[in-house]
């Protein structure tokens, strides 16, 4: 790779994960600029782009709302830039709670039972038995998630998701552990396991250092045996290739108590710090997270030269 190529890394970005995206963002500046690459920060912090003269390659590692969610990507198309990570359509594909729901039952992906309950004249109850998870479908980093056990907990889990828009996806609660899995140019990486010290895997549990509360403990590769381990890649895979992910994703999995996967999500901008979960199972699989960073810059510029 030219390191004479300018790269802007574009990170902060005007949604709920601004902050998380601060530290993605000036983690990979910092391991690209360590491997010897030209790279700048660039601080985003409206729905808008400027991006310095003679940038070769965006860099994008704005999580949630307008960096993942293909409105930055259709930007960056319309300016003929070059930009890491998944497309305009795959992008909104996998945004989409719902959509992407849809995508994976299409495509044969295992993913837990779902209800979209309309909210746009306030929130009401879903027809599904408890317990079951309430989940705007348009947001990331589990905002507005909640784990419903009792009709008590219910009304309250649904209004809270219903500030997020007009749906709200309810679905099956799997009880089992909490997996995810890295793509990378369609190979799979390590399965990471998620085990949170206490309740599941929300803001707290997965930052908690942005409210000094919550831990969870990683385990790479999980402690899986090889027949579960492949049905788990396989899964993920599938999933990745389902919503037409290019160059990289992170891709969560709930495995319940009998063995059998369910796919939950893709993530298109996972957390890049160098102990966030895609570059744990990459470091695993033999990428320093520098040459991490490295290898999906000239992945992505390689795809959209």
């Amino acid at each position: 790779m030219d390191k004479q190529l300018l790269i802007a890394v574009l990170m902060g970005g005007p949604g709920s994960e601004r902050k998380v995206s601060l530290a993605s963002g000036n983690a990979v500046l910092e391991a690209l600029q360590g491997e010897g690459l030209n790279a700048v920060g660039v601080d985003v912090t409206d729905h808008a782009l400027d991006v310095p003269e003679g940038t070769r390659l965006c860099f994008n590692v704005i999580h949630g709302t307008f960096g993942e969610d293909g409105e930055m990507q259709q930007l960056l198309e319309d300016m003929g830039m070059p930009y890491t990570g998944a497309g305009v359509e795959s992008s909104r594909l996998a945004f989409d709670k719902v959509a992407s729901k849809v995508a994976f039952v299409d495509h044969g992906v295992p993913t837990p039972a779902s209800e979209i309950v309309d909210c746009s004249s306030g929130a009401k109850l879903p027809d599904m038995a408890l317990p079951y998870v309430v989940k705007p479908p348009r947001e990331g980093s589990s905002v507005g998630v909640h784990i419903v056990q009792t009709e008590d907990e219910a009304m309250a889990a649904m209004e809270d998701a219903a500030k997020y828009g007009d749906e709200v996806l309810v679905e099956q609660f799997v009880q089992g552990k909490e997996l995810t899995v890295g793509v990378l140019d369609d190979e799979v990486l390590p399965i990471v396991h998620i085990a949170p010290r206490s309740g599941f895997y929300d803001m707290n549990n997965k930052y908690p250092w942005l409210n000094d509360d919550g831990g969870t403990d990683y385990y790479c590769p999980a402690d899986l045996d090889e027949a579960t381990t492949k049905k788990v890649q396989d899964a993920a895979l599938a999933a990745h290739r389902a919503l037409g992910c290019e160059i990289y994703s992170r891709v969560d999995v709930l495995l319940d108590d009998d063995g059998n996967p369910f796919v939950l999500e893709a993530n298109t901008i996972p957390g890049m710090t160098a102990s966030s979960l895609l570059p744990k199972a990459a470091k695993v699989a033999g990428y320093e997270f520098g040459p991490l960073c490295q290898k999906i810059a000239e992945l992505s510029l390689a795809e959209r030269s």
